[in-house]
């Protein structure tokens, strides 16, 4: 199959009109590997009238029709979804298998959303005269702009598309320049689906100007961002000057806390292979190690042995674990992370360089720090890197105070054998979500989101179509 590397706009594959375009690079090589359009006022312009048409024809479509279209586009990914990993992890870097993991629940996304296509109920309410018949409708909120990051490409843009599609909306879609293609493959699959013209529209380019132009534009109606907490401030003003829907998902910095009944040797092996999943470059990855006192020992040698024993390399190449950081922004912010906990005492049990023999790419081992404190930039920053700082706890209260003390609430772990502790420490937690005994929580049925800092609003789930509706009530006199 063809890999696109030209914007998908109006139902039509298309340079930029200046036929000027950005490199992408190959994190693991450093080498060019393709390229894409760098959009120009005019291409947005031509993208916000074709989504505007689109909605317009998309919105009178059945629900049915609707699902069907996106049951489509679900199989359409599941059946080229190791072309789509390929591609991904050239642009991304994570391994191949990783890749192909998140190309399936990208499927899930629009597979879920076929369904919820036909769930979208209204009501109608007995009021206080037989004269009148009340009704609540919920309608597609209009054209949506969606911004999505480059550590999940392909996952999180669906997780925009979908819920649009589903609800009649139409959507203009704009990838990180890192890792475009994915999502470019991802209009393949709703062309396939013969999706009409104008319903999904993705525009490649420099993320300033794009954003501005779609903002400041009256056809967009609901704004769907997935991104930093810099980027989401100022995506807010602008969403605020034009009173326009947004919803925002801006990152953690996840605590786990393991207490003194868990499996701590399960635990610890649980944790690090959750930790450098994506090298790190996860939103919702455990950050911070809050370990009872009485078993961290133990945790610490199993969690260590764990890191060491995952291989590093291309992610191209078989049984490669984790590959490099995605781009040098992160390689540097790592290093530096590094250096200014090691400088305030922090101890480093595995890790803590740039690999030997890995000198094309952007590469750094998995890295285990232990005596950290709350001096130290990466117990207050997100790391979005492969650092696994490890601190002790002696009670409860004292963990869940350090464990919140943080502006970012998106997710939390717990490992116990305890009900009773699960309970109270996921309730104890200001977090939008918990996983006890595992770190896999994120799945299609499951609503995705947090709270402070991480943003508002949900996706995923029942709650995610929410989103991309507008609730109208109508008070009928007979």
């Amino acid at each position: 199959m063809n890999i696109p590397h030209d914007m998908y706009i109006d139902g039509q594959w298309t340079g930029s009109s200046d036929d000027q375009r950005i490199d992408i690079i190959n994190p693991a090589t450093l080498e060019t590997i393709d390229s894409v359009p760098k959009a120009t006022t005019s291409d947005l312009d031509g993208a916000l009238a074709a989504a505007d048409r689109g909605w317009r024809h998309w919105r009178e479509v059945d629900a049915w029709t609707r699902s069907a279209k996106l049951r489509h586009i679900a199989d359409w990914i599941r059946a080229h979804a190791q072309t789509i990993a390929e591609v991904l992890t050239d642009e991304q870097g994570k391994p191949v298998p990783e890749a192909k993991g998140e190309i399936m629940a990208t499927a899930d996304q629009f597979d879920w959303y076929a369904d919820e296509a036909r769930r979208i109920y209204g009501r109608v309410i007995d009021g206080h005269s037989r004269d009148h018949r009340m009704l609540v409708l919920r309608q597609p909120v209009g054209p949506v702009a969606a911004f999505s990051p480059w550590n999940f490409p392909a996952l999180l843009s669906a997780r925009k598309m979908a819920p649009a599609i589903a609800a009649g909306c139409s959507i203009i879609v704009k990838p990180a320049i890192e890792a475009p293609r994915a999502t470019l493959m991802l209009a393949q699959a709703c062309e396939s689906a013969q999706l009409p013209a104008g319903v999904v529209n993705v525009v490649t380019g420099k993320s300033a100007q794009i954003s501005e132009q779609l903002l400041r534009s009256p056809i967009i109606r609901k704004i769907s961002l997935t991104g930093s907490v810099d980027v989401g401030k100022q995506v807010l003003h602008q969403a605020a000057d034009q009173i326009k829907s947004i919803t925002m998902e801006l990152g953690g910095h996840s605590p786990v806390l393991v207490f003194e009944d868990a499996d701590v040797e399960e635990a610890a092996a649980t944790c690090a292979k959750g930790k450098f999943r994506n090298n790190g470059q996860v939103c919702i990855a455990a950050s911070r190690f809050f370990v009872h006192e009485s078993v961290v020992d133990r945790f610490t040698k199993t969690f260590v042995e764990t890191a060491k024993a995952m291989r590093l390399g291309n992610g191209r190449e078989e049984g490669v674990e984790i590959g490099p950081l995605a781009n040098e922004r992160r390689l540097v912010a790592t290093e530096s992370l590094v250096a200014d906990a090691v400088s305030k005492g922090a101890a480093v049990a595995c890790g803590g360089r740039r690999p030997d023999g890995h000198k094309n790419g952007y590469y750094y081992e998995p890295t285990v720090l232990t005596n950290v404190d709350d001096s130290m930039k990466l117990m207050h920053e997100e790391p979005f890197a492969p650092i696994a700082p490890i601190t002790t706890f002696n009670d409860m209260e004292n963990v869940l105070q350090q464990a919140n003390d943080t502006e970012l609430g998106l997710a939390g772990y717990i490992f116990t054998q305890n009900t009773k502790t699960a309970f109270h420490a996921s309730e104890g937690l200001e977090v939008g979500m918990v996983g006890v005994n595992h770190l896999v929580i994120a799945s299609a049925e499951m609503p995705f989101g947090g709270i402070k800092q991480s943003g508002f609003g949900r996706e995923g789930g029942s709650e995610g179509i929410d989103y991309y509706t507008v609730t109208k009530y109508i008070n009928l006199k007979l």
